[in-house]
């Protein structure tokens, strides 16, 4: 079983990630969030807003609707631009980008595949999981990746679209932000939100997904190069920094730029955080010089009350995923010591800060005292209280979601008002007196 089938019946078994609609076959590219999936992704986006908005005071936040008027898609160039170079397979009817064809073709023909049947050879391996001609391939086209909506009680309805990205959200909100708060430029906007992409080969778990969440800063900056490129490589290691900070390893980490002809069609350039993924190197946050190209787009400008000086700022942004991050950060804390495996998440994410055991479940004064400590726990920070099994099967089952400590009531508490707190990566063990269990978790916090 390689990594990513692991991760997959782990995220599944212990209630983090369900495929969508599950006891309906599923829907292919929608994905549902556990109890403890819910925890951990909303672990991370508090501590992105944490850093971006509540640790600045150059950034303020917004939430724009996921549903706006068309006319902002067709001004922004989503509707003409908003695109994804697609072929078709005429056996079996399916799309799929071309990009994820290349990837198999190269596989297939590389080192170390010499035995693969000369049928792969000449072939792509298609959705329904046989070989095809290569010859049964469509030239290539673009598909707009747009998710239509349609609106009203009467025919014909309006139509509407599902917003592809938040960004526009902060970009048709630019004045009323500027006149309704102190900002001045340089300055930022912050939002976190669902997105929707009609992706046609979704797939490796939540990676790539039909619908999304984004948290994303678009920064504003005066209309000069020397600066502006300054602030987009502020940008990148402010970004790269933080994820490093919450425990991904920097040597997965690395930065693509985007060739000119492969750039999106608002980026002056661009560039992409990548993680080394089971599956190759893989995008998941976007650092993109937009230029005034949207602002432009929608006739804003702002003026500097101080000179009267008026211009189309320019944009930095920082796009990350929230599904692709977590994702990323579930991979990367995966590891297995002989039978056990240990989620090592920074315990900042993890969806439990603190487990407490009574040693056993059938002595009552035991379960007491526990439950009385994970009462008072649960008052400062996420603690989950476990009395199933024996203490061997808890220990197991909390290193596998990656709950940080463990405390456990034995007889001795009883006597001497002391339990014990065991540390999930070297699962190490010490007596921390029951009334100071809270200053030592917040400490270690």
């Amino acid at each position: 079983m390689d990594l990513m089938e692991k991760i997959s019946a782990l995220v599944k078994r212990r209630g983090f990630i369900f495929q969508g609609s599950e006891i309906y076959g599923g829907y292919q590219g929608f994905w549902d969030y556990g109890p403890l999936g819910v925890e951990l992704k909303n672990n991370i986006k508090k501590e992105w807003w944490k850093k971006m908005v509540y640790g600045r005071e150059d950034v303020v936040g917004i939430d724009a609707a996921i549903v706006m008027n068309p006319k902002v898609w067709e001004v922004s160039g989503h509707l003409s631009a908003f695109t994804d170079p697609l072929v078709e397979c005429k056996v079996c009817h399916k799309r799929f980008r071309r990009d994820t064809f290349d990837e198999f073709s190269k596989s297939v023909t590389g080192v170390g595949n010499v035995a693969l049947k000369k049928e792969y050879l000449d072939a792509f391996i298609c959705e329904d999981g046989k070989p095809h001609p290569k010859d049964k391939l469509t030239k290539e086209k673009t598909f707009n990746l747009m998710t239509e909506v349609f609106l009203g009680i009467t025919e014909p309805k309006e139509k509407a679209y599902l917003r592809g990205e938040i960004t526009q959200g902060v970009f048709v909100n630019f004045e009323n932000v500027v006149n309704s708060s102190r900002v001045k430029i340089p300055f930022g906007i912050a939002q976190i939100g669902k997105a929707f992409r009609n992706e046609i080969t979704p797939g490796n778990l939540t990676f790539r997904s039909r619908e999304f969440e984004q948290m994303e800063l678009e920064y504003f900056v005066k209309p000069d190069e020397k600066k502006s490129q300054e602030t987009f490589e502020y940008w990148k290691k402010e970004r790269l920094g933080w994820y490093t900070s919450l425990g991904i390893k920097k040597e997965k980490l690395r930065f693509k730029d985007h060739e000119p002809e492969k750039r999106a069609h608002y980026a002056r350039y661009a560039t992409d955080l990548e993680y080394e993924a089971p599956f190759g190197w893989s995008e998941f946050e976007g650092i993109h010089h937009r230029g005034d190209y949207d602002l432009g787009k929608h006739k804003l400008t702002y003026k500097d009350k101080e000179t009267n000086e008026e211009y189309t700022p320019w944009v930095i942004e920082t796009s990350g995923g929230v599904d692709r991050a977590t994702l990323f950060f579930l991979v990367d804390a995966y590891h297995e010591d002989g039978e056990r495996v240990v989620l090592k998440l920074n315990p900042k994410l993890a969806p439990y800060k603190v487990a407490v055991f009574p040693l056993l479940a059938n002595k009552e004064e035991l379960v007491n005292k526990a439950k009385g400590i994970y009462l008072e726990l649960k008052l400062l920070f996420p603690t989950c209280f476990d009395a199933r099994g024996n203490i061997g099967k808890r220990y197991f089952a909390q290193d596998e979601i990656g709950t940080p400590w463990c405390v456990t009531v034995d007889f001795q508490s009883l006597e001497d008002g002391t339990v014990t707190v065991r540390d999930r990566d070297s699962a190490k063990q010490e007596r921390i007196s029951i009334d100071k269990l809270p200053d030592y978790f917040q400490n270690k916090l």
